[in-house]
C-alpha cells in the first residue's frame, strides 16, 4: 500500500484524514465474473463520519455537510467500489474516490455570476429564427378557403 494508506487519507495538502476514522466493510460483487464472484469479497464499502471527525475545522465540516448533505444522511459519507476484481484494486479506487468527494466538497466556492444582457445581434437573430419557424409551421397549415 502506498505510504499515505499507513497515515491516513491525504485529501488535499493540509486535510489527511487518520486511518482510524475510516471504516471499512467489504462484500460479494454483483454481476457476472464466473466462480470468483460467488467466493471472493472484492466489493468494498469506504465510511468516514464527518460530524465525528476530528481533524475538520467547523467552516469545513458545515461545508462538507451543506455540499454532500444528500450523500451523507446521519453524517456519515459512503463510498462504494465494486468495478475491479481484486479487493486492494477496490480499495484504491474507494480511497481516491473518497478523497476527490471530499477534497471537491471543501474547495471554495466560484465567483459569483454577473448578470449579462443578450447583445442587440443575437436578439434580434432569435426573433428571426422565431419568424422562419413561425413561416414554415404556417406553409404546413391547409389551405384556409
Amino acid at each position: 500500500m502506498p505510504d499515505d494508506a499507513r497515515s491516513g487519507l491525504r485529501v488535499t495538502p493540509a486535510l489527511v484524514l487518520p486511518e482510524a476514522e475510516l471504516s471499512w466493510r467489504f462484500s460479494r460483487s454483483s454481476g457476472p465474473g464466473g466462480q470468483g464472484v460467488n467466493t471472493t469479497d472484492s466489493r468494498v464499502e469506504l465510511s468516514w463520519d464527518v460530524t465525528a471527525s476530528r481533524v475538520l475545522t467547523e467552516t469545513q465540516r458545515a461545508r462538507i455537510l451543506e455540499r454532500l448533505g444528500r450523500r451523507a444522511p446521519d453524517g456519515v459519507l459512503t463510498v462504494v467500489a465494486s468495478e475491479h476484481r481484486a479487493q486492494l484494486r477496490n480499495r484504491d479506487a474507494a480511497r481516491t474516490r473518497l478523497a476527490a468527494l471530499v477534497a471537491d466538497a471543501l474547495a471554495p466556492p466560484g465567483p459569483s455570476r454577473r448578470p449579462t444582457r443578450p447583445t442587440r445581434g443575437s436578439a434580434q437573430r432569435r426573433i428571426d429564427a422565431k419568424k422562419r419557424r413561425a413561416g414554415v409551421k404556417r406553409m404546413r397549415r391547409p389551405p384556409q378557403d
